[in-house]
């Protein structure tokens, strides 16, 4: 294995170890010190692969949305998807690796709370944090409209909607403890579908006859 590898590879398991002491005693209790001896090394070898803990926390979050965006990207090259279909894989992927990553945002919401009793924006750390993911959300919702198989509608608000449901998913996973997503992967195809354009009139319909 090459050192790179090995380092890559020994990092994510620091990542390991760190979210289990995030956890147990919240991302401002939790210090260099305690994440070196949870994974057994000196809090001078941890330098060597974080700088801090703000690095560690940052770089799990970075893993996490390079694993939805690789997931996003290959959803996206699967022609044989219409625009609704495409829509609802991509939601439903994303959903997916937020169950897979609970322990993580818990921490992130965790974070984001003391942010908030510290004064500071918390929306504007997840508006930055988030920028690419809704861009993308919103390119899927002007791709069903181009290609006439959503329906016009404000891309914003569609948008909103789409990001909506899995901002619902982190509430549920985080604060409401779910352990599935089951139910809110077929609400966020609902959703989807009543975005897609009507069809037209039917022939019955352009006749004036009863259906």
């Amino acid at each position: 294995m090459s050192i790179v590898v090995e380092h890559e590879k020994r990092r994510r398991d620091i990542l390991e170890k760190a979210l289990d002491v995030f956890m147990e005693e919240g991302y401002e209790n939790a210090t260099i010190q305690k994440i070196a001896d949870r994974y057994g090394i000196t809090r001078t070898t941890l330098y060597s692969y974080f700088k801090n803990k703000r690095e560690i926390f940052n770089y799990s979050i970075k893993e996490l949305l390079i694993k939805v965006e690789g997931d996003i990207a290959q959803v996206r090259k699967d022609k044989g998807l219409n625009s609704a279909e495409r829509m609802i894989r991509v939601l439903s992927v994303i959903i997916d690796r937020l169950h897979e990553s609970r322990r993580l945002l818990l921490v992130i919401l965790d974070y984001l709370l003391n942010l908030a009793k510290s004064g500071a924006d918390p929306d504007d750390r997840v508006r930055r944090r988030t920028l690419k993911l809704r861009h993308i959300l919103a390119t899927l919702v002007i791709e069903g409209i181009q290609a006439g198989e959503l329906a016009p509608m404000e891309v914003k608000i569609a948008d909103d909607l789409l990001y909506g449901i899995l901002e619902a998913a982190i509430f549920r996973l985080t604060v409401l403890k779910h352990t599935t997503v089951e139910d809110l992967k077929r609400s966020a195809a609902l959703a989807v579908r009543r975005l897609c354009a009507s069809p037209g009139p039917s022939k019955a319909d352009r006749q004036g006859n009863p259906r």
